[in-house]
């Protein structure tokens, strides 16, 4: 739409429009002066990134980059949000999760929350790490559950507990149609996160016994958030979800409900991480794809899928924590922009144990100041017209769908979990992503990149450990390697009072090696390896004895490649001759008499990090 201003005259209109071939054009004159001399279609792929498996994202779109018609918000395919109003009218449901085991404590921070800003309670109950069923009343004391919707984690527990809080509503006088929330029965993820066999006969009968009777409960959850924590990538997690919700559909309509009945029992739950963009087009693209699903299937009313997003625990660090709080907050943005209706934000600790107080307040905050502050929720489907957006949300819908019928093909989602097709395709995409992390083409802020080793540890009550079957899909997180790496040191630092040092030999002036001493200094920290650079400058007649008190066993030469050729080999001739075990050479690979390895953008950290510390015999 073309502004234009009082007097009628387009502010534009002197400006002629530019063409796609002029922008593609400047691109390559750009790449030519960096050596990379591409022309057309090649000159915009240079410029391409690789988001994860099957999508890229490109530097530029257009009106070209068709995608499906998103249609309207609340309209089917639902791609711009299941509600004509979208989040407009009260923002999203801020839900908070709890896992304590206190009947007593968890009613404190329960209360806490719902007076300052959630709006409903997703709680685990039962097993090792939940509430007992018997402490529920207790834990539930002071809550309206007319007004609080309850969500529950129940696991194997599912009977017991539905039966519990569905007799605290009877005892509290919450009539059945004032009843909100979901009973979180889910067989299938509780038998992917636990190698058990799904049984779907108790699921059935609560979904039953909701549709007849609490029209405002659901008893089922599709989870795909075990899908996501193994590894998996967006696309295999909306895949997962899809298989896993059409089972249910199969086994709900098979006990005699109607399709519409049957959809109107799931709520689905998926991670929202840091990429606000992917997660945007995540939820976007679920949303699209459940339509189709409930449309084939004969749904009348019943395609807007219920959709609650939890800020993604791979994504979490237990070094330098804080940093947390800005990775859910871009999470819970695209949650809030991608329409979810429920929103979960784990506290910045949660890598580290149970919460206190102040995590739990700055979660709960995180959708308030979004929301209230940032107005995020005043505008339906924000996102909704990019051609970014539009596009990333059709190609990741395209790969989902492929995901999904690959598990059909399989037999359905019991199958393929059976079989281990699952866990093999998520354990081929976190190896491939691990590779990333490993070479910080995806870094992480505070653990592969600018980590600081002095910072004082966070310490937190232990989560109880969860009971029950092994053998269920693995949980990863993005810093593990890094982590061990950390741990290394650390327990270096207590058996003998100081951590594995690198002594960093700078060669000339600081502008000469100022941009690599501080690459350096940023990697080998990055391993718990304190870098040693004292004096700021050396070369090969000082470097001997600035080694020799630095307290090192190995070295590493910064400088530019001027300086190296003629100052390399001296230099680590005089470090090898005081007794350095390795001498690293910061800079690409190149021919450099008496280095041993070189350290440079792209390069295998994790394995550089792990052989010097082998090298040094810290365990």
């Amino acid at each position: 739409m073309t502004v234009l201003p009082a007097d009628g005259l387009s502010l534009a209109a002197e400006f002629p429009d530019p063409a796609h071939e002029q922008w593609q054009s400047l691109v390559e004159g750009v790449l030519r002066k960096s050596g990379k001399d591409v022309a057309g279609s090649a000159a915009e792929e240079a410029l391409s990134t690789t988001v994860e498996a099957g999508l890229i994202t490109r530097p530029l779109y257009t009106s070209r980059d068709d995608a499906p018609d998103a249609g309207f918000p609340g309209f089917a395919p639902f791609t711009r949000g299941s509600k004509a109003e979208g989040n407009a009218a009260n923002g999203w449901d801020v839900r908070q999760r709890h896992s304590l085991t206190d009947p007593s404590r968890l009613n404190e921070a329960v209360l806490a929350d719902l007076e300052n800003g959630v709006t409903s309670l997703w709680l685990t109950v039962g097993g090792a790490t939940g509430v007992p069923v018997s402490g529920l009343a207790r834990a539930l004391d002071g809550v309206y559950l007319d007004l609080a919707p309850v969500v529950l984690d129940a696991g194997s527990e599912l009977d017991s507990v539905a039966t519990e809080l569905l007799r605290l509503y009877a005892e509290r006088g919450v009539a059945p149609e004032s009843a909100r929330g979901t009973l979180g029965a889910d067989p299938l993820g509780h038998a992917a996160r636990s190698g058990s066999a799904p049984e779907p006969a108790a699921a059935v009968h609560w979904a039953e016994r909701c549709a007849k009777e609490y029209p405002g409960l659901r008893a089922l959850t599709v989870d795909a958030l075990p899908y996501h924590e193994a590894g998996g990538s967006a696309a295999q997690e909306l895949g997962s979800s899809l298989a896993t919700g059409v089972a249910y559909l199969r086994a709900l309509t098979g006990a005699g409900l109607s399709v519409d009945a049957a959809c109107a029992q799931l709520e689905f739950r998926y991670a929202a991480t840091a990429d606000q963009f992917l997660t945007i087009a995540k939820l976007r693209a679920a949303r699209r794809l459940w339509a189709r699903v409930a449309e084939v299937c004969g749904a009348a009313d019943a395609g807007a899928q219920r959709q609650h997003a939890v800020t993604s625990s791979v994504m979490m660090t237990r070094r330098d924590p804080w940093v947390n709080m800005l990775r859910t907050t871009l999470a819970c943005l695209g949650a809030g922009v991608g329409g979810a209706d429920s929103v979960t934000v784990l506290p910045f600790d949660h890598a580290l144990g149970l919460p206190d107080a102040f995590a739990r307040r700055i979660a709960r905050n995180t959708s308030t100041i979004l929301m209230e502050e940032s107005h995020l929720a005043r505008v339906i489907d924000p996102a909704g017209g990019s051609w970014y957006v539009e596009r990333l949300t059709a190609e990741l819908a395209d790969s989902a769908w492929a995901f999904f019928q690959e598990i059909e093909r399989a037999g359905g989602q019991a199958a393929a979990l059976g079989s281990g097709l699952i866990g093999e395709r998520l354990a081929e995409t976190w190896a491939a992503r691990s590779k990333d992390l490993a070479r910080r083409k995806e870094p992480v802020t505070g653990v592969s990149e600018f980590p600081h080793l002095a910072e004082r540890p966070v310490e937190r009550e232990v989560t109880p450990a969860a009971d029950g079957a092994s053998g269920g899909l693995p949980t990863v997180r993005r810093d593990e390697a890094f982590e061990a790496l950390r741990a290394r040191s650390d327990a270096h630092l207590a058996s003998t009072g100081r951590r594995p040092r690198v002594f960093l030999a700078a060669l000339g002036p600081a502008s000469a090696h100022t941009a690599r001493a501080t690459f350096a200094s940023n990697l080998f920290q990055a391993g718990g390896i304190e870098p040693v650079h004292d004096p700021a400058t050396v070369d090969a007649s000082t470097a001997a004895e600035a080694f020799a008190t630095s307290g090192a066993t190995v070295a590493c030469l910064c400088s530019g490649d001027a300086l190296y050729a003629e100052q390399a080999e001296a230099v680590a001739s005089a470090l090898r001759a005081t007794g350095a075990q390795r001498v690293f050479l910061a800079g690409r690979p190149a021919e450099y008499p008496g280095v041993d390895e070189y350290v440079f953008a792209g390069c295998d950290v994790v394995a550089v990090l792990s052989s010097v510390l082998d090298r040094m015999g810290v365990a």
